[in-house]
């Protein structure tokens, strides 16, 4: 390893660290609201520890905890939390390209780290061949993701030991930092008429199905986002097709009438 080499993984993994921690710090409350939970929900301080350590996924970590306050049995709890975590399935396919190369250990190690918060930073640094070095990147990737675990765990100690000191979070307002850091994660993202059908058919399907037993609006509401950005993605997909008049006209021209139309001397 050369001297050169070290230094541009060490950089590459400490730019990752510094741009996710304003995401870290907008989880920091989040990571007490968890705390506060998981002891309303009567659980011990090493297990809500331990499901940060080795499931580390916040909003399924959040759901599961509520559910075990309500008694809800384990096998719904397990099947819930597995299908809020789908969408870490969608955020592997889509950087999967970009590690492509790496030893085996490097992917694990990477797609167990992987969330909300590293995925919305690291994609974005994959992306933009502009920004750093490209064969250095998944130092980045591991800089962000190593950032927020040790962050989270942090802030799972502290939301359980001093979270019974700040009363009802709710009455603090704390509860408005989980739906503003997932808005900072999904907006950048919405960037084609797929995306953005999809986040506004899942957030209308959430309200209106919000007042459903054992989160059942949210898993209606995700699969109701999914389906409605395949079915947008597909009819794109169809209006690009080559040969279709729509996609091989400029859409600033006005189409042309069939009195325009160019004529064919040679079929007279």
């Amino acid at each position: 390893m050369t001297h050169a080499g070290e230094s541009d993984r060490r950089r590459e993994f400490f730019a990752g660290a510094r741009d996710i921690m304003p995401l870290v710090i907008g989880a920091l409350p989040f990571g007490i609201l968890y705390g506060v939970v998981c002891l309303t929900a009567g659980m011990s301080w090493w297990a809500a520890q331990a499901m940060s350590a080795f499931v580390f996924a916040g909003s399924a970590q959040f759901i599961a905890a509520g559910l075990v306050g309500q008694g809800t049995p384990l096998p719904f709890i397990v099947l819930t939390t597995f299908i809020v975590n789908l969408r870490h399935a969608l955020y592997g396919a889509s950087i999967a390209p970009h590690l492509r190369g790496l030893p085996a250990a490097w992917r694990a190690f990477l797609a167990f780290g992987l969330t909300d918060e590293s995925y919305a930073t690291t994609i974005v640094h994959y992306r933009d061949e502009t920004r750093g070095d490209a064969a250095n990147k998944h130092w980045y990737f591991l800089g962000a993701n190593i950032a927020m675990y040790v962050c989270w765990q942090a802030d799972t100690a502290l939301g359980y030991w001093i979270g019974t000191a700040l009363g009802d979070p709710l009455a603090l307002g704390l509860d408005f930092v989980l739906p503003v850091v997932f808005i900072a994660i999904l907006v950048p993202q919405l960037k084609s008429r797929s995306t953005i059908s999809s986040a506004l058919v899942a957030g209308a399907v959430a309200v209106l199905a919000a007042g459903l037993p054992n989160k059942l609006g949210l898993l209606l509401a995700i699969a109701a986002g999914i389906l409605a950005g395949v079915l947008s993605f597909r009819a794109e997909r169809e209006i690009s097709i080559p040969g279709n008049e729509i996609s091989r006209r400029d859409p600033s021209t006005p189409l042309r009438s069939a009195q325009d139309a160019p004529r064919n001397d040679k079929l007279r």
